[in-house]
C-alpha cells in the first residue's frame, strides 16, 4: 500500500512538472527547421523597381547621347528620386522629352531661355534655391527639376501626369508634351520587361553560390 501511494505520488509530481508553463518549449519559436524566411517589404521592392528602371534608362538615354554620359545620367535619376515620391523614369521622362533631340546637353537654351537637361527657367530655378549657372551642371539641375516637379504635383492635387504637364506650361503645347511624354513612358516601358528578365538571370549564379 506504502509502495502504491509513493508511486501515485511521483506520477503527480512529474504530470504537475510537464503542465508548468515556465517549462514548455515553442517549438515555432526556437527551431530554425520552421522558421519562415522574411517577406520583401514595400521598401525592397521599390529599391528592386527603381535599379531595374535604372538599367532601362541608361539604355535609353545610350540611343541620344554617349554611353558613358547616359550611364551618368541615368544614376542621378536613381539618385535624386531616392527619398522621395518620384520614381527614376519620371526624371528620366522630363529630361528625355526636354532635351532628347540635343543629345542631353547641360549646355542646351531653349528660345525663352531655360537651361539645362531638364530646361529651368532661370526665375523657377532661383524659386529652388538655385541660379541660372547651376543648370548647367547635372546634378544640381536634376535637383531642381525634382523641386520643381514636386511643386507641380501640389499643384496637380497629387495627379503625376498633370504634373509633368504643368512642368511644361499650360494650353496645347503642354498638352503635346504630356503626349511626348506618355510617349516616351510606354517605350521605356516596353523595354522594362525584357530587361528585368536579363537582370533575374544574371542573378542566377550569386544564388546558387
Amino acid at each position: 500500500m506504502r509502495r502504491q501511494l509513493i508511486y501515485l505520488t511521483c506520477l503527480l509530481l512529474l504530470t504537475a512538472c510537464e503542465n508548468d508553463p515556465s517549462r514548455r518549449i515553442d517549438l515555432h519559436a526556437t527551431s530554425p527547421l520552421v522558421a519562415e524566411p522574411p517577406a520583401l517589404d514595400s521598401r525592397s521592392i521599390s529599391l528592386i523597381q527603381r535599379k531595374k528602371q535604372q538599367a532601362v534608362i541608361e539604355s535609353a538615354f545610350s540611343r541620344r547621347t554617349t554611353p558613358e554620359r547616359a550611364r551618368q545620367l541615368a544614376a542621378i535619376c536613381y539618385d535624386k528620386t531616392y527619398g522621395t515620391i518620384f520614381m527614376p523614369f519620371d526624371l528620366a521622362e522630363i529630361a528625355l522629352a526636354e532635351t532628347g533631340s540635343h543629345r542631353l546637353s547641360p549646355k542646351a537654351v531653349s528660345n525663352r531661355g531655360a537651361r539645362g537637361v531638364w530646361q529651368l527657367m532661370p526665375y523657377r530655378a532661383k524659386s529652388h534655391g538655385y541660379s541660372p549657372e547651376d543648370m548647367l551642371d547635372d546634378d544640381k539641375c536634376a535637383e531642381a527639376a525634382v523641386c520643381e516637379l514636386n511643386a507641380k504635383f501640389d499643384m496637380a492635387q497629387g495627379n503625376l501626369d498633370r504634373a509633368k504637364r504643368y512642368y511644361c506650361g499650360q494650353g496645347p503645347q503642354a498638352n503635346a508634351y504630356l503626349k511626348k511624354i506618355r510617349q516616351i513612358r510606354k517605350e521605356m516601358m516596353a523595354e522594362l520587361h525584357p530587361q528585368s528578365n536579363k537582370l533575374a538571370l544574371a542573378d542566377v549564379p550569386s544564388r546558387i553560390r
